[in-house]
C-alpha cells in the first residue's frame, strides 16, 4: 500500500524522507492521507472510481479553481489514473473558536459571507453536477419506508416537501454544498473551504442555509451573513426562500443521517420529540457522528430542527 501511495504523489515528493499517515476523514468513504516531507505538509485524498470520470474530473476542476481563488487549499498534484488529488495542508486555527467568541464572531460570520461569495462568484461549468435537494430528499425518505421510526419523522418529512418550494430569485451558482463545520477552516486571515466532493450547481443560499443550520446560527446572526455574503446591508427579515431551505437541508441531512444509523446497524426506534435531543445538546455531548448510535441521534435532532424551524 506504501508503494502505491507514493505513486500518487509528484516525483519530487517520493522517497525515503517522505512519511504518509492515514486521516480520520469524513463520511464520503474516500481515503485521506498527510503527507510530509522536509517539514511541510500535504493532504492527499483518493477517490473510489465509482463514478464516471468526467464526474469527478468536473469536481476536481472546481475543486482546482477554488484553491487557486483562496477560498480552498490550493491543489498542487491530479493523478487521474489512481483517482488522487493532493493539496496543500493549511493549519486550522480554529473557525469555531472563532465564532464561539464574543470578540471575534461578528469577523467570523462576516468572513465565513465573503467566502461564500468568492466560492459562488467562480465560474460556472456548462456541465456542472446538479442535484435537486427536494428529489434527493424525496428518495431518501422512500427508502426508509419500512424503517421503524418515530411518526414525528414523518410529519417533519412530509411538511418540507408538501410545501411549495419558493421560488429562486438568484441564478444558480458553483455551490459547495456541504458547508458543515467540519469543512470551515481559518487560517488566520481567511476562512477556507475542505472536501468538494458534492460541489456543483445550486442556488447561492443553499451553502448559506447549510452553514446557518449547522452552526447553529439565531435569526440575527442569518441575516447579518447573507448581508455579507451579498454585500448589502442587514434585511430586517430574512426571506422566505432561505428560511425554507434552511428547513429543507435540516429534513435532507437528517434523513441521510438516519439513512446511514441504518445501514450501520441501527434498530431504529420512536422517540417522542419532546425527549429527542436538540442539536445543542448533542454537541455538549460530542456525539459521535461515525457510529451507528451517533449517526442516529444526529439525524433525529436535524430531523427535530426542521420542525422547530417552523412558523
Amino acid at each position: 500500500m506504501a508503494a502505491d501511495l507514493h505513486a500518487c504523489l509528484p516525483e519530487a515528493l517520493r522517497g525515503p524522507g517522505t512519511r504518509i499517515a492515514p486521516v480520520n476523514a469524513g463520511l464520503s468513504g474516500a481515503h485521506v492521507y498527510r503527507v510530509e516531507v522536509a517539514g511541510r505538509a500535504w493532504v492527499l485524498k483518493l477517490t473510489a472510481a465509482t463514478e464516471p470520470f468526467e464526474a469527478w474530473r468536473a469536481r476536481v476542476d472546481l475543486q482546482r479553481a477554488a484553491g487557486a481563488a483562496g477560498v480552498a487549499p490550493r491543489v498542487v498534484h491530479v493523478d487521474d489514473a489512481r483517482r488522487a488529488v493532493l493539496a496543500e495542508f493549511v493549519v486550522d486555527r480554529s473557525f469555531m473558536a472563532r465564532l464561539g467568541h464574543p470578540t471575534t464572531r461578528a469577523s467570523a460570520i462576516d468572513g465565513l459571507g465573503r467566502t461564500l461569495r468568492a466560492v459562488h462568484a467562480l465560474p460556472l461549468p456548462p456541465a456542472a453536477a446538479s442535484k435537486d435537494p427536494r428529489a434527493w430528499l424525496a428518495t431518501t425518505w422512500a427508502g426508509l419506508a419500512n424503517a421503524r421510526l418515530p411518526e414525528w419523522n414523518a410529519v417533519a418529512v412530509h411538511r418540507v416537501l408538501d410545501e411549495p418550494a419558493p421560488p429562486a430569485d438568484r441564478a444558480p451558482v458553483v455551490s459547495h454544498n456541504d458547508p458543515n463545520p467540519s469543512n470551515l477552516v481559518w487560517d488566520g486571515e481567511r476562512v477556507l473551504l475542505l472536501d468538494w466532493d458534492g460541489a456543483g450547481a445550486n442556488d447561492p443560499l443553499y451553502d448559506l442555509a447549510v452553514v446557518a443550520l449547522f452552526l447553529g446560527l439565531d435569526d440575527a446572526s442569518c441575516a447579518t451573513l447573507i448581508a455579507a455574503h451579498d454585500e448589502a446591508a442587514v434585511c430586517a427579515r430574512l426571506s422566505a426562500r432561505f428560511e425554507y431551505l434552511r428547513r429543507l437541508v435540516a429534513a435532507l441531512c437528517g434523513t441521510l443521517f438516519v439513512q446511514l444509523a441504518r445501514a450501520g446497524g441501527h434498530q431504529g426506534g420512536d422517540e417522542p420529540l419532546e425527549l429527542t435531543p436538540s442539536l445543542r445538546e448533542l454537541r455538549a455531548r460530542a456525539n459521535d457522528v461515525r457510529s451507528a448510535g451517533g449517526q442516529w441521534q444526529f439525524g433525529q435532532a436535524l430531523l427535530k430542527r426542521s420542525v422547530q424551524l417552523e412558523r
